[in-house]
């Protein structure tokens, strides 16, 4: 019978912006109110950058989707400061506003240089794994360009508490259960003379650092 009965319809047309971002807040009109944040673009960033700093964890989550697709520099400092969010999903959905280029449209993420050392500290700190899998997943484009980066995912795989880096396997070398390290290799990357194939085992070895978590 429950199928039966017909679902109210949510209509946010004659809403503003800012109403759909307090609207964010109410579990049957999150969705609703989320697509017309996207569907105003660039034109909606002014009130999500006001949502980065609502009093509900998943205004702020919802907002973040939102900069992860229409980036706006005036947010970047609440985005930042959304990092060290005493809630896990509004740090992971920070962290991949701000530094995931691939959702981006018509624009780049903001500069390596001001993004890696916060989702560094996420990916080597953070208490929730989820938080660390976010942040080993965005850090993975910038491996092959940061020693930052390299570093920290390194150190993760090596010393990250979650039981299944035991399991871990990156480029042919399987984990030492229990110990920490890759076997043979001791902590190193296999190595290669190719360019390529070192290319190929760090973006392995950050491929699967994000999804052992899976």
């Amino acid at each position: 019978m429950a199928r039966d009965l017909a679902r109210p319809v949510v209509d946010l047309s004659g809403n503003t912006l800012a109403e759909a971002v307090e609207m964010l807040a109410i579990p049957h009109r999150r969705k609703v109110a989320l697509r017309k944040l996207m569907a105003a673009g660039r034109a909606g960033t002014p009130a999500v950058r006001a949502g980065l700093k609502h009093a509900d964890p998943e205004v702020r989550i919802a907002c973040c989707q939102v900069l992860d697709h229409f980036m706006d520099e005036q947010a970047l400092p609440e985005l930042a400061a959304n990092v060290s969010h005493w809630h896990p999903g509004v740090r992971a959905w920070s962290i991949h506003a701000l530094a995931c280029d691939r959702c981006k449209e018509g624009t780049c993420r903001p500069g390596e240089d001001d993004v890696i050392p916060m989702v560094v500290e996420a990916l080597l700190h953070d208490d929730d794994r989820n938080v660390r899998q976010q942040a080993a997943g965005m850090l993975g484009p910038s491996v092959l360009r940061s020693e930052a980066a390299r570093a920290a995912v390194q150190r993760a795989h090596q010393h990250d508490p979650h039981p299944q880096c035991a399991r871990w396997r990156v480029g042919g070398c399987r984990a030492v259960r229990g110990s920490g390290s890759y076997g043979r290799d001791s902590g190193r990357l296999a190595r290669s003379t190719s360019a390529s194939a070192v290319a190929s085992q760090l973006l392995a070895f950050v491929l699967a650092f994000a999804r052992s978590y899976g």
